[in-house]
């Protein structure tokens, strides 16, 4: 849907704005652990531009323990049930095809698993039976243990051949090619120097044909960039900037927590490249 706003020149690139229904996001601190609250907060994030709501009950922050199965479809489901009730596009972040599955059936049209499948054997057949779009991040391990798996020679082009090697299982467990998004996991088993030559070589995931979504909102590594003293909320500028360069670079999507922020970013490069056009 072309975007209405006067003046406004829409960047393609998709806003994801993320929803933790969480106790313990290093992001929000678990502000919208409780249903309601989770729901009223995605609404805000749909006020403010998100193109879609990205659900989750599970942190995935260095160190976090798992979840148990019950407890996240107890979080999750009825938030995505009333989400895509009211016509919003919803993704269920999960690493688990009965959540996956469950989600699907409550409204959700994308399955965001950061494991790419290799957390559940289950998750291909499951994305490829209810049809949803399935975004493949590159992982090497669980959130407990994630920060000693960061070893590469070329973190491009290494994060490139084991994502195709996803594509490739996926595939062959009857995803359609078409319905796949990748990510390149920035933070997940990256230290701070490899995040940043993966964001500056995207064109090298690129390779592989298939929409990228980028999600770097709020991580460590662009804390680094920031006095010590800086919060949480203060990484939200470097998102948007970050926003940007990977629109600039192609990316179907960015994922965020300050969908205000990003989404105003996006409206300046859509009106900077309107001017180039004309």
């Amino acid at each position: 849907m072309p975007d209405e706003r006067p003046g406004v020149v829409s960047n393609p690139t998709l806003v994801m704005g993320v929803v933790n229904v969480t106790p313990d996001s290093f992001s929000d601190g678990g502000r919208w652990f409780d249903a309601e609250a989770a729901i009223a907060h995605g609404l805000e994030l749909v006020a403010d531009g998100a193109d879609i709501l990205d659900v989750g009950g599970e942190s995935t922050r260095p160190g976090a323990a798992r979840v148990e199965p019950d407890e996240e479809l107890r979080r999750v489901v009825p938030v995505i049930r009333e989400l895509a009730g009211r016509g919003i596009r919803v993704s269920v972040d999960t690493m688990r095809a009965a959540t996956a599955q469950a989600a699907v059936e409550a409204g959700a049209e994308i399955i965001n698993d950061v494991s790419a499948g290799l957390a559940d054997a289950a998750m291909g057949s499951i994305a490829a039976e209810t049809g949803a779009q399935y975004v493949a991040m590159h992982w090497r391990g669980h959130s407990d243990r994630m920060d000693s798996l960061a070893e590469y020679h070329d973190v491009a082009a290494e994060v490139r051949d084991e994502l195709a090697q996803r594509v490739d299982a996926l595939v062959a467990a009857g995803v359609v090619p078409e319905k796949l998004i990748l990510d390149p996991g920035l933070g997940f088993a990256k230290r701070g120097e490899q995040n940043w030559q993966l964001l500056g070589r995207l064109d090298v995931l690129a390779e592989l044909g298939l929409p990228m979504l980028v999600g770097a909102s709020r991580k460590r590594f662009l804390g680094a960039m920031l006095p010590a003293e800086a919060s949480v909320a203060d990484r939200d500028l470097p998102t948007a900037v970050v926003s940007v360069l990977s629109a600039q670079a192609g990316a179907w999507g960015v994922r965020v927590h300050d969908v205000q922020a990003t989404r105003r970013a996006l409206d300046v490069l859509g009106a900077w490249q309107s001017g180039r056009r004309g």
